[in-house]
């Protein structure tokens, strides 16, 4: 039957040859579509890391200067101990600018042993910052006042560090380089590795070093952590407290949930643009498939009456048409999956294989679906046309 099948499509290769062509390209398009939504779906499962509902997130500029270390490590306690006195705050934290759900980014690499480790993200924050942000310590501990004068630089490090140098060893202790490997940084802690860039974004690999006189000079960051259900009105008394200390400088209170709501809009856009593409070719893919067929079914009246008056039933004839449907998808899969398979195993774009097989699946299973859809209606025009009436037609 098989063979049968394959001579009748080889004798129509040049009108089927153009349906094949759009359905591998409409399987690529949706392998990644799929992909993309996959690789998303795989980020949404994985816990936040900390917690933003109840955290604001202050900017300001051209703050306090002086090149006395300790006018200046007073100026910023002043400051600190100010907002800790109002009610309404619970803790808050001076730390870098490449704060959660923004796309300002400090990145660098490190290496261990020499094996290197490209694309980490470095952040600077004081001893608050896991209680403002209800971080989770995994290992060790967080920087403490004993960390000023130290040999090797202290260092925190998030859990995908810890897993990609020291996989399910003990990561407290040992000294990573930087970039040039003349500095060695001492691990003290490691924590829950978070998501910076909002629900759909990989959290990526963290490093958290201790702020000091230098970094205050440039931070312009403060998180704070303020009790459920701040009022509007708190916060314009803390802007204005805000203001009347840091005169010269421009001062900006945003939210975390406005802040991660705006970040994961952006995220999803080259997801919904792609949605759009694949969703058009699928329906063109669909339109087509239906239109050959139902073209192939006034094309082979006589075929098909004759096969009816031979003994075949409706089935059979229905059966016919979408197995011919099924074995081209199966040809354009064939072609399709080997160009989709190459993206696991040269590791293009630094996604997991797991991610790729999923998404090359889900395309499989969509082409297949579609196909077997559309040829359902046409098989059952085919499986009614009667013997005497095609043959008479004849």
């Amino acid at each position: 039957m098989f063979k049968h099948l394959f001579k009748l499509i080889w004798n129509k290769k040049k009108q089927n040859f153009l349906l094949m062509s759009e359905m591998l390209f409409s399987f690529l398009v949706l392998f990644a579509v799929f992909t993309l939504l996959v690789y998303y779906y795989d980020n949404y499962k994985k816990p936040m890391g900390f917690e933003y509902q109840n955290v604001w997130v202050i900017s300001y500029n051209n703050a306090y200067q002086t090149k006395s270390t300790d006018s200046l490590n007073t100026y910023y306690e002043i400051l600190r101990q100010n907002i800790k006195a109002m009610p309404e705050v619970r803790e808050l934290s001076f730390c870098s600018f490449n704060t959660p759900f923004t796309n300002n980014m400090s990145q660098g690499r490190i290496s261990y042993h020499k094996k290197p480790l490209d694309h980490v993200n470095f952040y600077t924050a004081d001893e608050s910052f896991p209680a403002t942000m209800n971080m989770q310590i995994l290992e060790g501990r967080w920087f403490n006042k004993t960390d000023v004068a130290t040999k090797n630089k202290p260092i925190v490090i998030n859990s995908d560090i810890k897993e990609q140098l020291f996989g399910k060893g003990a990561a407290v202790g040992q000294l990573i380089s930087n970039y040039d490997e003349k500095e060695k940084m001492r691990v003290i802690g490691v924590v829950q590795s978070i998501k910076m860039k909002g629900d759909y974004a990989a959290t990526g690999y963290g490093l958290y070093q201790k702020t000091d006189t230098g970094s205050l000079r440039w931070m312009g960051k403060i998180m704070v952590q303020v009790v459920p259900g701040a009022s509007a009105a708190f916060e314009g008394h803390l802007y204005k407290t805000l203001a009347n200390y840091m005169k010269n400088s421009n001062v900006e209170i945003e939210h975390l949930t406005n802040k991660r709501t705006s970040i994961n809009y952006f995220t999803l856009v080259p997801m919904i643009v792609l949605s759009i593409v694949g969703g058009f070719l699928a329906i063109n893919v669909a339109l087509g498939l239906f239109g050959v067929l139902w073209y192939n079914i006034n094309q082979r009246r006589g075929e098909i009456g004759l096969r009816r008056a031979v003994g075949a039933s409706g089935g059979a004839v229905s059966s016919q048409l979408i197995y011919e449907s099924m074995i081209l998808a199966t040809l354009s899969l064939i072609v399709g999956s080997f160009f989709a398979v190459q993206f696991p195993l040269l590791n293009v774009f630094d996604l997991s294989a797991g991610i790729y097989i999923s998404a090359m699946l889900l395309a499989i299973t969509f082409i297949y679906a579609l196909v077997f859809l559309c040829s359902l209606y046409p098989g059952r025009q085919a499986a009614a046309i009667y013997p005497a009436v095609a043959l008479h037609e004849e």
